[in-house]
């Protein structure tokens, strides 16, 4: 759903309900992970609402604390009562409390950042996360979410779809392609099929020059997949001979997770 003005005359407080609501939802998901502060005017020109509607509201999500504005530049961020919202839903994600300790032990063993990674249709997610202990370093923060087809999570996702599915997602633009013509999207959807039968999948700074990813797959106990074990790493710190063995770490702790869950890889 998009978001929409309201000046509906004809009374109906339901169709007007719903529009408040998911006005507020698109206000909520302007901020990123890569711009977590965001003025009025610029959430107005992401989401198309006038400055007004914006502003009205913002100063809603403000008394419920689900945003907050910055003492300094006066623009909003994501509020700790999203936290508080959210903890429920984090509480009871199995794959997430039986990952974790896996994911500790796989930042320990690489020295790289871990996370995990869960699909909502057309978009990876981060739902937990272990930073690298070294100074410089990539990090997956929770909540943030990825739809670029190169990203390792991503493919690991995409390359358990049916491949109709996955070419339409190229072609409507929910999940970005540089390129969506026919040959491109087929030499995609090999990659998918080279990724599902090596047990990872690479992003080998082709999302960000500076980032080298490695995914594998979760699966549950009827052979689904349900998440995706994520490495993100400084590609400076990895060569080409190196990141062999990231993703042969990344594949295990994907195949302990699944162990953990009762679950089993599909033949």
């Amino acid at each position: 759903m998009t978001p929409t003005e309201s000046n509906d005359a004809s009374g109906n407080g339901d169709n007007k309900s719903t529009s408040v609501i998911v006005n507020a939802i698109a206000v909520l998901r302007s901020f990123t992970a890569d711009e977590p502060l965001l003025g009025v005017t610029e959430i107005a020109g992401r989401i198309g609402l006038h400055k007004s509607t914006v502003s009205r509201i913002l100063a809603t999500l403000e008394q419920e604390n689900l945003v907050e504005r910055d003492v300094d530049s006066r623009r909003f961020r994501m509020g700790l009562g999203m936290i508080a919202m959210a903890g429920p839903l984090l509480a009871e994600l199995e794959e997430r409390r039986v990952a974790y300790p896996v994911l500790r032990e796989l930042t320990e063993r690489t020295g790289e950042t871990s996370a995990l990674m869960v699909w909502n249709g057309n978009e990876s997610m981060c739902v937990e996360q272990i930073p690298s202990r070294h100074q410089v370093k990539h990090l997956a923060p929770l909540g943030a979410r990825y739809n670029e087809a190169l990203s390792s999570s991503v493919q690991v996702f995409l390359a358990t779809e049916n491949e109709d599915r996955v070419r339409q997602l190229l072609r409507s633009g929910s999940i970005v392609l540089t390129g969506t013509d026919e040959d491109a999207i087929e030499a995609y959807l090999m990659r998918l099929k080279e990724s599902r039968e090596r047990g990872w999948a690479v992003n080998f700074g082709e999302t960000s020059i500076e980032e080298v990813g490695v995914a594998s797959p979760v699966y549950d106990h009827r052979g689904d997949i349900v998440a995706s074990v994520l490495i993100p790493a400084p590609k400076f710190r990895v060569s080409q001979d190196t990141l062999t063995s990231l993703g042969e770490a990344c594949a295990a702790a994907a195949a302990k997770v699944t162990s953990r869950l009762g679950g089993r890889a599909p033949r």
